[in-house]
Order: C-alpha cells, then sequence, then structure tokens
C-alpha cells in the first residue's frame, strides 16, 4: 500500500499545463473567428450561426482526416509549427471538391505528455491553415494519455464543415469526352506517400534530413515538412467566372486514384506526361528507390495537387483566372470514353 498521495500528475497528466497551453493558444484562435462564430474558447460547445440570407437551398458539407506519418517527420526534426496547415489542408481541400466554402473547423490533437511548447507551435499550424481556408477555428480537444504513445510523440485530425447552395454543388454528371483537365500545382509530397519515403530516405539509405540537398535546394527535412497547399481561396474565386464540372483533391491514391471517383460511367482520363514539369522531390525517390512509374503516379500527387475539369471552351481562360490568384496550373490531359487513367 502506498501511504503517499497520489495525484493526476504524478499519473502522468498535468492539468495546470493544459490550462496554461489553453490560455496562450486562445488569442492565436480568436484570429480566425469569423462574424458567425457566437462561442469563446472555453465553453463546452461552439455556437455558429448560419447567415441563411445567402442561401436559398443551403446544404452541409463535412469532411475529417488527419495528417499520417508526415507527423514521424516533425518528430525528428522537432519542429510543429506547420503540420497544423496540412492537417486543416487535408480537410478543406476535400470538401471544396463539392465547391462548398469551409464555415468551421475543430481539431484533436492526442499526446502521451503534454509538451506547451509544442502543442502551441501545433495550434499555430492549424491557425494559420484556417486562416488560409478562410474557416473558424471553433473548438478542439487535448488528450493527455500517459503511456499510451510514445515519448515527444503526438497524433492530431480534424474536422471542418462547410456550406453551399445544393444548386452550386459540382455535377460531375456534366462531363463529356473532349473536356479538359486541368492540373494545379502542389508544393510537393503534400501528406500522402510518407510511409514509402520514411521507408526509402531514413530506413535503406539512412539520409540525414539535415543535411542540404542540391537536387532540391534545401534540406530534406525542409522538403519533407513543406505544407499542403491551400487551394479553397483560389477555386472559390474562380468559380465566380467560370464554370467547373468537376474537382478532385489528389491525395492517397495519386491522380490513378482519385480521378476516376469524380467521373460518370463510361469516362476516363488521358493524361499528357509532357504537360508539366514534375517536382525534383518526385525523382529522386523514383531514382533512389527504383520505382516504377505505375507505383509512383498511384502513391503521389506528381506535382498535381488539384485537378479541375472544364469544358474545352473554357480552359483556358481557367489557367488565366487561376494565373491571376497567382495559382500555377496546366491543361494536363482530356476526358475520354473508357474508364481509368491513361498516361501517355
Amino acid at each position: 500500500m502506498n501511504n503517499t498521495p497520489l495525484t493526476y500528475k504524478d499519473a502522468g497528466v498535468n492539468i495546470a499545463q493544459a490550462d496554461a497551453f489553453v490560455n496562450e493558444i486562445t488569442p492565436m484562435v480568436r484570429r480566425t473567428f469569423r462574424k458567425e462564430v457566437l462561442s469563446d474558447i472555453g465553453a463546452f460547445y461552439s455556437l455558429f450561426r448560419v447567415d441563411l440570407t445567402r442561401y436559398n437551398d443551403p446544404v452541409l458539407v463535412s469532411s475529417t482526416d488527419g495528417v499520417g506519418t508526415k507527423l514521424k517527420i516533425a518528430f525528428m526534426l522537432n519542429k510543429h509549427d506547420t503540420i497544423g496547415i496540412d492537417l486543416v489542408a487535408m480537410c478543406a481541400n476535400d470538401i471544396l471538391t463539392a465547391g462548398a466554402e469551409p464555415l468551421f473547423f475543430l481539431d484533436y490533437l492526442a499526446v502521451g505528455r503534454l509538451d506547451k511548447a509544442a502543442a502551441v507551435d501545433i495550434l499555430r499550424g492549424i491557425t494559420e491553415g484556417c486562416l488560409q481556408a478562410g474557416c473558424s477555428l471553433v473548438g478542439g480537444e487535448t488528450a493527455e494519455m500517459p503511456g499510451f504513445y510514445a515519448e515527444n510523440e503526438y497524433d492530431i485530425s480534424g474536422f471542418v464543415v462547410g456550406i453551399l447552395n445544393r444548386g452550386d454543388a459540382v455535377d460531375p454528371n456534366d462531363i463529356q469526352a473532349g473536356d479538359s483537365v486541368i492540373g494545379l500545382a502542389s508544393t510537393g509530397l503534400h501528406s500522402n506517400g510518407y510511409s514509402l519515403v520514411r521507408r526509402l530516405f531514413l530506413d535503406i539509405n539512412k539520409l540525414d534530413v539535415n543535411v542540404h540537398m542540391p537536387t532540391l535546394g534545401k534540406t530534406l527535412g525542409e522538403e519533407l515538412l513543406t505544407p499542403t497547399k491551400i487551394y479553397v481561396k483560389t477555386i472559390l474565386n474562380a468559380r465566380e467566372t467560370l464554370k467547373i464540372k468537376a474537382m478532385a483533391h489528389i491525395t492517397g491514391g495519386g491522380l490513378t486514384g482519385n480521378l476516376p471517383r469524380i467521373l460518370p460511367k463510361g469516362h476516363g482520363i488521358r493524361i499528357r506526361l509532357s504537360s508539366w514539369d514534375v517536382p525534383p522531390i518526385f525523382q529522386l525517390v523514383q531514382k533512389m528507390g527504383n520505382v516504377d512509374d505505375q507505383e509512383m503516379f498511384k502513391t503521389f500527387n506528381m506535382g498535381i495537387g488539384y485537378v479541375l475539369i472544364t469544358h474545352r471552351e473554357d480552359a483556358q481562360r481557367a489557367l488565366e483566372v487561376l494565373s491571376q490568384s497567382g495559382q500555377q496550373a496546366n491543361i494536363i490531359g482530356e476526358v475520354i470514353k473508357g474508364s481509368g487513367v491513361e498516361y501517355q
């Protein structure tokens, strides 16, 4: 029998540290609040008033996701201030494919032991992601679970809710053979394929993530932690003047796996491989790992993070509108009769 009084802190949960963390992040979280947010940090719930005067037939659109093993790179580098951007991107870019505007976001951070400095950096990234996506960070949960996670490791996940008019939702049934496929440039690996990448670079080749890589123009760690591009404001702006028939967020499964998800039955896509420059990180992975083309295109985005399908006559105008938003894009293929994705 233990005669010494036992506390929750003795068991590994530091409530005072958690309270200090919430107090520190509150000002940065409030920066994301849209005018529709009615509640503040600290309540058991979040209140968000939807302005229904903007919508004649409103539909809510939601998505949830995490960041995957890209977190392992953040652990290695002890750099946590961008991984939250990835988290918001993986959720917000998904609902964007319906044409939805993200309204609010919630996060879940699970740790073995709360490191306040690291946790603040994580939330700094999440708030930055919310600002880029134009949504409010209205709440979240920080769970301290001693013995459940390895020392200095954590997991994060998120949930986003957006809105659109039912009649404004993209309708892939309008897609026809001959429509143009427009690829928007990614910022690199985004948040997919990291199990292969870590196996190749760190386990097999024992590369130092802090060493400068001439082929990348930066260290390997800097490349691997480059945040996922958030396309929300660019696409919502483009939809004001363009008819976009369908959109795809190129995540796990690459172009090969994600493009068929937006095609009506009886249609496929032909991709012209010469239509864009594949970024050096993908070339490095393929060369060092002797990875064949098929595996590359079903694992990675290959430099295309988001795809639009438009009528062929609208394609050049689409490139102009995207360029005005600072987004690099190319016509990378066309819709064909058939199924799946073929490369030429």
